[in-house]
């Protein structure tokens, strides 16, 4: 596998600049393209830290999102009055980076954004890695079981209020299976990477 060519940029989204970091393989074209969020308390520095983004075989976008929240040091401004609702938001994002159909992995807070996304804008989703996201119990069963997007799952066992939670109401995607990373809190995949980046990476080859 060839050493993957980082990149370092900001785009304008619905008036924010948002800061991000690009992993494209330096040789063959990509296979599939996997934009990851981040939570609150992170930034693209963890995907970066952890060597995701190095160990993701194809492109992989990491963006710090808007609302100010978990931005990273290089940018992220303050949300505009009347930013658009956090769906709408998302697929601004994916427009401006041209990603197309892309993975998307979630997790925590970034699930304001990418749940909307996933109902409202299905198309834009090649699959869906939800880890302990919030704000799933603002949809309804019926919703869910109409979603047919490639779904992982993935929770750390030691995470029993929002872990446990999110995938009672994630079960309900009909194409979906779950990875559980023993000993792991909310933050899972900072517990167990290995476990978290073997998952994930079988997950991604039987999209390909």
């Amino acid at each position: 596998m060839a050493t993957p060519q980082l990149t370092e940029s900001t785009v304008m989204v619905e008036g924010q600049t948002l800061f991000y970091r690009q992993a494209e393989p330096a040789q063959q074209p990509p296979k599939l393209t996997v934009l990851l969020l981040h939570g609150i308390r992170f930034s693209s520095d963890t995907w970066l830290q952890l060597q995701t983004l190095a160990k993701l075989c194809d492109r992989a976008t990491s963006v710090s999102h808007g609302s100010g929240l978990g931005r990273s040091k290089d940018a992220v401004a303050p949300a505009p009055v009347g930013q658009p609702a956090p769906g709408a938001f998302l697929k601004a994002v994916s427009e401006a980076l041209c990603l197309g159909p892309a993975v998307v992995i979630s997790p925590s807070l970034s699930g304001m954004y990418s749940l909307p996304f996933l109902f409202q804008h299905n198309h834009l989703l090649k699959a869906y890695v939800p880890v302990a996201p919030i704000c799933t119990e603002k949809f309804t069963t019926e919703q869910y079981t109409q979603i047919k997007t490639p779904t992982l799952i993935v929770y750390g066992d030691q995470d029993t209020e929002l872990g446990q939670a999110s995938l009672n109401n994630l079960r309900h995607l009909p194409e979906h299976r779950v990875l559980v990373l023993q000993g792991a809190g909310h933050a899972c995949y900072l517990d167990k990477p290995d476990e978290w980046h073997h998952g994930l990476l079988a997950f991604l080859q039987q999209l390909e």
